[in-house]
């Protein structure tokens, strides 16, 4: 981990404006923070988020992980969440390396297992944290010294990604990630589901149509679905369009009316009271706030 931290403080070290710093490996990005920061949304993607120095938590709905220098967040599942740096310091930053997971490669690798691993049965959060020693620290670090000769990137990511599935799925998690990932049966049926909820937020869609996705009953749909991701269909679906509602604002200038229209809200006055609710701040001073906090 000390390996780890030196290459990504220096990366770091290397880059102007704010963090995360996108490297010159698309998938991949480094974060470094000196203080302890208030929560934060976003909506996480199948990735491994991987702590080299200091520490943070991720909240899940109703669940919250926290993970440390040698530990990783392992997102199986595209999911709404708060995260926060809880320990940093300008002599001590928090280092963190986030990998995006391809999931059609850990499939692939998988397939070449002789021993694959098998998926659990029973409903779990989409998310965990694991320890990242060993091969996968030794992993890691590799792909930060592959900064360094940006002409091998094409040939040798690959290879370091494809290392990096075997070792979680022949890991003592990789019931779970095999259940997340590999795409078979019920699981599957499920983050089709999730996916379609996903793809069509802006949309009404019934928990009926859902759940005939993902083959079962409402009630057993309603209950997996909060089980892989914390939150209902209905919260899941909110969140959604309050995030993508804040980017509208931010990003596009828009107002919060027209923002609230976009993503599918038909009450102006529903939609301020849900965003103040989940960021804590009406719309246009919340929006204000971010912009003015991005061009210091």
């Amino acid at each position: 981990m000390e390996e780890l931290a030196a290459a990504i403080l220096r990366f770091a070290d290397s880059q102007t404006g704010l963090s995360p710093y996108i490297t010159p490996i698309r998938t991949m990005a480094v974060m470094r923070t000196d203080h302890p920061k208030p929560p934060a949304h976003l909506l996480m993607q199948p990735a491994l988020c991987i702590v080299a120095q200091g520490a943070k938590w991720a909240s899940f709905g109703d669940r919250q992980l926290a993970y440390k220098a040698g530990q990783a967040l392992v997102v199986g599942v595209e999911t709404p969440s708060v995260g926060r740096v809880v320990e940093a310091s300008p002599g001590k930053p928090c280092l963190v390396l986030a990998v995006e997971l391809d999931l059609a490669v850990m499939r692939s690798v998988a397939d070449d297992m002789r021993s694959p691993p098998v998926p659990r049965q029973e409903p779990a959060l989409g998310v965990f944290v694991t320890d990242f020693q060993g091969p996968l620290s030794d992993c890691a670090l590799r792909l930060m010294r592959l900064l360094d000769t940006p002409e091998a990137i094409p040939t040798l990511y690959p290879v370091i990604m494809r290392e990096i599935c075997y070792w979680l799925l022949s890991g003592p998690h990789g019931s779970e990630i095999a259940r997340m990932t590999l795409g078979r049966g019920p699981s599957q049926r499920l983050l089709d589901a999730v996916h379609a909820l996903r793809d069509r937020f802006r949309e009404t869609l019934r928990v009926a149509e859902l759940a005939a996705i993902a083959q079962m009953s409402q009630t057993v749909f309603h209950r997996h679905f909060k089980t892989l991701t914390s939150l209902t269909p209905l919260q899941y679906q909110k969140r959604l369009r309050l995030l993508d509602a804040r980017r509208l604002m931010i990003t596009s200038g828009m107002n919060a009316e027209s923002a609230s229209v976009a993503v599918g809200y038909e009450s102006p006055s529903q939609f301020s009271r849900e965003y103040t609710r989940m960021f804590g701040t009406p719309p246009k001073r919340d929006a204000m706030s971010v912009a003015v906090f991005e061009n210091q």
